[in-house]
């Protein structure tokens, strides 16, 4: 019994030898096993300049509606610029000006020109793609690192990679966040993750937050991704603080920032109450934006673009906590905010079921048309923070309105469905009769591993490798065994093996050592 008590335990410690020294399957945000050690933000907190900022004319990722989920946008943002790289005259964020030269890159999602959303779209194109158990192509993952600078920053797109990046090279904070959640999924990307997030501390604002460019100021946009990012990589973002615009342990963080930027509850904000703003208006004023807010609202309670379901509870109600007459955001808590902005998205949501994207300036028709972009943002933010059931008039909306928004849109269209889907547990190879998975695989390199999709009634099979004999939806894609847990589930299944034999070898050793000593003792009567 000795020696089975010693194999036990040596079994046992290789065991959590194995668990200690395997990538780690959580790193905040959500806690399942296998999902989590990445970037949400359902589909925004992260992208390039918004358009108008104070209408909520933008995805929650920053990019102008009007283009959908691409991000590209033409119109003056607050800041000045006139279009969404954040640049004010005719060049684009890889630095050229003719952007009709630009080529689609084999390994990159998408058909059009990636100048204002590379990155981006390709970031959600593989984030989407883990949260429905697909592995993207080398490929796929070999560009979007190549598009990462020297500083460990990531511009929106990058023409040439083997181009060094110089000062001209318009790096931000939105492409980088979005960049560092898609490469948690992967698993195996520590260097790369690690020299980004240092990028993104450097660049860091005195109040805590981050501007789409470096130097800009905060805006909620920006740190919502920066904090989905943080986290993606197992970071606290309370942790990273900047003073005197240098890392200190008694500066302010991101959520300091974000807080700022929330609408108080109350009377006296109007419909605008508990929805976060942009940035502040020339005069300090704060004015709802709902791709703020849903960014925000996730971003809050500590979570990332992928997020998994959470059991509903009571409806969101907007309330203060803390605060003065003269500053009502003084002490109040992230997660407070986040619900505020949850309690303004299901009052938004409520009539229509759907968000709308107010008219751009000098628009004929002064009707809003529906935020497709927006509204599947605010279905996972509801439904992350426990508010699923205002957000099921919503994810119905979508099912039956999306597919030509979707099409029209391209890959992070695809993505942001998904992370509805994923969010509420919904089937995304059947969202509103459209296979969302296969339809965003088709817009890029041809994926590496998939998990093949149960039978019905089935509790799911072994992955088949893309290629091999599997169902024409199958073929399209690879299946990936684990999404979103930052390592391929074979490796960390090959770790168990290996240190199960190797528990199984100290055992082995401790029991005949055990019976050597027991044959060299004298015999007793």
């Amino acid at each position: 019994m000795t020696t089975v008590r010693r194999c036990t335990a040596a079994l046992a410690a290789s065991a959590v030898l194995c668990v200690a020294f395997a990538p780690a399957a959580s790193a905040g945000g959500d806690a399942a096993p296998a999902t989590e050690r990445t970037p949400s933000a359902g589909a925004s907190p992260m992208q390039v300049e918004p358009a108008t900022k104070s209408t909520g004319a933008t995805t929650a990722a920053g990019a102008s509606t009007t283009s959908g989920a691409t991000g590209a946008s033409d119109t003056t943002d607050a800041s000045g610029t006139t279009d969404a790289s954040g640049t004010s005259d005719a060049s684009d964020a890889s630095g050229t000006s003719d952007a009709a030269t630009i080529v689609i890159p084999p390994g990159l999602y998408g058909d059009k020109n990636p100048t204002r959303d590379g990155v981006w779209r390709q970031s959600l194109a593989m984030l989407g793609q883990a949260a429905a158990q697909v592995r993207p192509g080398d490929q796929a993952v070999i560009w979007l690192k190549s598009q990462q600078c020297a500083s460990g920053a990531f511009p929106a797109f990058r023409a040439d990679p083997a181009v060094p990046c110089d000062e001209k090279t318009a790096v931000d904070s939105r492409s980088t966040a979005a960049a560092i959640q898609a490469l948690s999924s992967l698993g195996e990307q520590q260097l790369p993750m690690e020299h980004a997030i240092s990028w993104l501390r450097s660049v860091q604002n005195e109040d805590g937050g981050w501007g789409y460019r470096p130097g800009r100021p905060s805006d909620t946009n920006s740190t919502s991704l920066v904090i989905g990012a943080l986290t993606a990589a197992g970071v606290r973002p309370s942790s990273v603080r900047t003073r005197n615009n240098a890392p200190s342990p008694e500066g302010k963080h991101a959520y300091d920032a974000l807080v700022r930027l929330s609408v108080p509850c109350g009377a006296g904000s109007g419909a605008d109450a508990g929805a976060f703003a942009y940035q502040p208006d020339a005069d300090g004023r704060l004015t709802a934006d709902d791709a703020a807010t849903a960014a925000a609202v996730l971003a809050g309670i500590g979570k990332r673009m992928v997020t998994m379901p959470v059991v509903p509870g009571p409806a969101p109600i907007c309330e203060n906590a803390g605060g003065t007459a003269t500053d009502p955001a003084a002490g109040l808590p992230p997660e407070r905010a986040a619900r505020n902005g949850a309690a303004y998205l299901a009052t938004a949501l409520a009539a229509t079921g759907h968000l709308d994207q107010p008219p751009l300036p000098d628009a004929k028709d002064s009707a809003p048309l529906p935020d497709f972009g927006n509204t599947a943002a605010a279905v996972v933010a509801l439904t992350t923070t426990g508010y699923g059931n205002q957000a099921n008039i919503a994810l119905e909306w979508l099912k039956q309105n999306c597919g030509a928004w979707a099409q029209a849109n391209g890959p992070a269209a695809y993505a942001q469905l998904i992370f509805a889907a994923h969010a509420t547990g919904t089937d995304p190879r059947n969202f509103g009769g459209i296979d969302l998975v296969q339809r965003l695989n088709e817009t890029g390199p041809a994926p590496k591993y998939i998990a093949p999709v149960p039978a019905p009634g089935t509790t799911g099979a072994a992955g088949t490798a893309a290629g091999t004999g599997t169902s024409p939806a199958a073929t399209t894609a690879a299946a990936a065994e684990s999404a979103l847990s930052g390592a391929d589930g074979r490796g960390v299944l090959w770790l168990v093996g290996i240190a199960l034999a190797f528990g199984g070898g100290i055992g082995y050793l401790l029991g005949s050592r055990g019976s050597r000593r027991r044959s060299n003792r004298p015999a007793t009567r």
